[in-house]
């Protein structure tokens, strides 16, 4: 195996041990912090490290996309090694990636002692062997959601301040492991908290995180204020036609006519990622919260002017997930009642991939595929409950033959109730045996309801797909039922995020929380992974329903009730970011922070999510070479998630003391990727 480290990248070499090395090996450090720190000592002699002032900007250090960087941090203002990382060498920004995949990283400008006013970013060539360019045009507001000649993406990062922690995503009253690592108060061991410490006391408290991506286009010039940073974030997509080898360009930073070029170099590799991603996702898309943001109204008439306006806005949330190798679902709903046994008109195009297609300006992952996934009657909405098991027949027979029909690649479920009680089960079951009865071809519609497997195999055992809750468990009762519901051909289904089982979706936990998902859904062989919500902008939890400010307002879901002096701002199932993948691109409910375009902005969460589920794909096509390479890889990276991670007491499954098992430094997951890459393009 070979690798060539250019300059400076002891950091790359560094996280790669941490990442690759086998227990035991005698140059190995047992820290990953006491590696890392060593490497910037190291890193700190190299005359090519510089801190330099553009104007009033006092740093300009790039990372990967995965390094949360809150709005407050001076870190290369303060220590130009400190930032030296996978891809940063003090001086150059330098990249690797396949065929069909998404590269990004993240820019940083700091203004240490005063604002730097009127700067400007321009990134829009790579060129490569033989004359190939990678290179994007500009592009008009109306362009924005088009990617034709448009690989290279740069984005304007937004910042939400967050006032308390999220309760929803993480126990926050018992471990103080459990909540990530920037918001956690001083510890004395096992968890436990050191006495009289408070909110205040967590270091990213009322801090600014980093989350709302907006494209650079809406802000060509900017202010970055004193004693602060702004992000700059980059994608660049590969496409499968661009020749291997290396690609040079310049990242060109303006700052009151003064100029810095940041030289940017991208190897890219001799294969391909897959268009169809075997890390498969399930995203709800609340369209009337989208509605009522753009529109004005929450469900426009059908067949008006309106509908077709909303039509268009919700196909764009299906291209940027599609862009984001992410799957969405809606509830199929309209202002009428559809009474018909297949998907409303607007579908056809997500289905038959049309849709997804350069002439709706669509170029990336997936191009021509088809939604691999429609949920019929999503949390429980189907109208035929009363009518019994002709009813069952009747409708599921019709709704298989169209998908037969129209889109046999689609995965189709009939979501008969969303987490169900006790009360519920035998209603379930019910339905469950209705499917199962049925002679004709609606006997292969398959059920689906939100509980857990081990429950569903003891009170609902005719559900063919049992979607259970990230959480931690009973290692051995779910080793069991797992081993149950495989014999059963049955597929595993997980939903929601919850530490310290896996990442989760909050604004606050580290950049490679969604990332660190992907790596758990491929070790523990999960087919699908659901968040329950992605545009809900309407928090109706509670008895007081608010219309978030999301550009404003970290809390998405749950009560905002109190004050409490060591979780913050708290209430029931309180939590940042939650229910929200993606940001209004037109807020009628908040116009002054409304863009007024069309279409909607990534957050940051769902491009940390893009970069595990590429990972994915270099993990299949390593352990086609190396399956015991990427084995002991997966034991390294993740290797004690979701059930496995066990409880403190069996008797009461309920709680357990432990932090997270996985690395948390960006740079350790970088450098397993480059791992695999090298399996992936070793010669035999």
């Amino acid at each position: 195996m070979k690798r060539v480290f250019s300059g400076n990248r002891l950091m790359y070499l560094v996280a790669f041990l941490v990442a690759a090395a086998p227990q035991g090996c005698k140059w190995c450090v047992s820290s990953e912090t006491a590696l890392v720190e060593e490497s910037r000592t190291k890193a700190s002699r190299n005359k090519n490290i510089e801190t330099f002032q553009v104007g009033k900007l006092t740093a300009i250090w790039a990372a990967t996309g995965e390094s949360k960087v809150r709005r407050d941090e001076l870190r290369a203002s303060n220590s130009p090694a400190a930032v030296i990382n996978t891809i940063w060498d003090g001086s150059r920004v330098v990249l690797f990636g396949a065929r069909n995949e998404v590269i990004a990283f993240n820019l940083v400008l700091e203004a240490a002692h005063g604002p730097a006013q009127e700067v400007s970013v321009k990134f829009q060539q790579l060129h490569g062997p033989k004359d190939a360019v990678i290179g994007s045009k500009d592009a008009r507001r109306a362009e924005l959601f088009q990617w034709i000649e448009r690989p290279i993406e740069l984005f304007y990062i937004r910042y939400l301040q967050i006032r308390g922690l999220s309760v929803f995503n993480y126990a926050a009253s018992y471990d103080e492991r459990h909540i990530p690592k920037s918001l956690r108060r001083p510890m004395k061991g096992n968890g436990r908290a050191e006495w009289g410490s408070d909110w205040k006391d967590r270091p990213g408290a009322d801090k600014y995180y980093p989350d709302i991506a907006v494209p650079l286009e809406l802000h060509p010039s900017f202010e970055v204020p004193a004693q602060s940073n702004q992000s700059i974030w980059v994608d660049v997509y590969i496409s499968k036609n661009t020749p291997a080898g290396r690609y040079h360009g310049f990242l060109t930073v303006m700052q009151e006519k003064t100029l810095k070029n940041i030289p940017v170099s991208l190897d890219v590799l001799d294969f391909e990622l897959a268009d169809r991603s075997s890390c498969k996702t399930m995203v709800h898309l609340v369209v009337e919260d989208i509605n009522h943001r753009y529109l004005g109204t929450r469900w426009p008439n059908d067949r008006t002017p309106l509908a077709e306006q909303s039509n268009r806005l919700i196909d764009k949330h299906f291209l940027l997930a599609r862009r984001h190798r992410v799957t969405l679902i809606d509830s199929n709903y309209g202002s009428e009642v559809w009474e018909k046994d297949e998907p409303r008109p607007a579908w056809k195009a997500r289905l038959d991939g049309s849709l997804f297609t350069p002439v709706h300006g669509y170029e990336g992952p997936g191009m021509g595929l088809g939604n691999d996934v429609f949920s019929i009657g999503t949390y429980g909405s189907w109208g035929w409950k009363s009518g019994g098991e002709n009813a069952m027949h009747a409708h599921s027979d019709a709704w298989i033959k169209w998908f037969e029909t129209n889109a046999p690649g689609t995965e189709t479920f009939l979501y008969l109730l969303d987490e169900p009680t006790s009360k519920d089960y035998p209603q379930v079951e019910q339905w469950c045996r209705y499917l199962a009865s049925n002679s004709g071809p609606g006997k292969r519609l398959r059920s689906m309801s939100t509980v857990s497997i081990p429950v569903a195999l003891k009170h609902i055992p005719s559900l063919e797909i049992a979607c259970s809750g990230a959480m931690f468990g009973i290692t051995r009762k779910w080793n069991e039922a797992l081993g149950l519901v495989r014999e059963k051909g049955r597929p595993v289904w997980v939903y929601n995020t919850m530490r310290p089982a896996c990442g989760t979706v909050a604004i606050e936990d580290d950049g490679v929380a969604m990332r660190q998902m992907a790596w758990t859904q491929y070790k523990l062989g999960i087919d699908r992974w659901f968040l329950w919500a992605s545009t809900f902008y309407n928090n109706n939890h509670c008895a007081q329903v608010v219309e978030t400010n999301v550009f404003q307002r970290a809390q998405t879901n749950g009560c905002d009730s109190r004050a409490d002096p060591v979780l913050g701002r708290t209430g029931w199932n309180y939590a940042n970011g939650e229910g929200v993948l993606f940001y209004p691109g037109t807020d009628q409910s908040h116009p002054g922070d409304s863009y007024s375009i069309d279409g909607p902005f990534a957050s940051l969460r769902l491009k940390h999510w893009r970069r595990g589920i590429q990972d994915v794909e270099y993990l299949v096509e390593a352990a086609k070479k190396n399956p015991e390479g990427v084995r002991k890889l997966l034991d390294r990276m993740v290797p004690k998630v979701l059930w496995e991670i066990g409880v403190d007491n069996e008797d009461d499954p309920t709680y357990v003391h432990t932090d997270i098992s996985w690395p948390t430094e960006p740079d350790v997951w970088e450098s397993a990727r480059r791992n695999l890459a090298d399996w992936i393009t070793e010669k035999p």
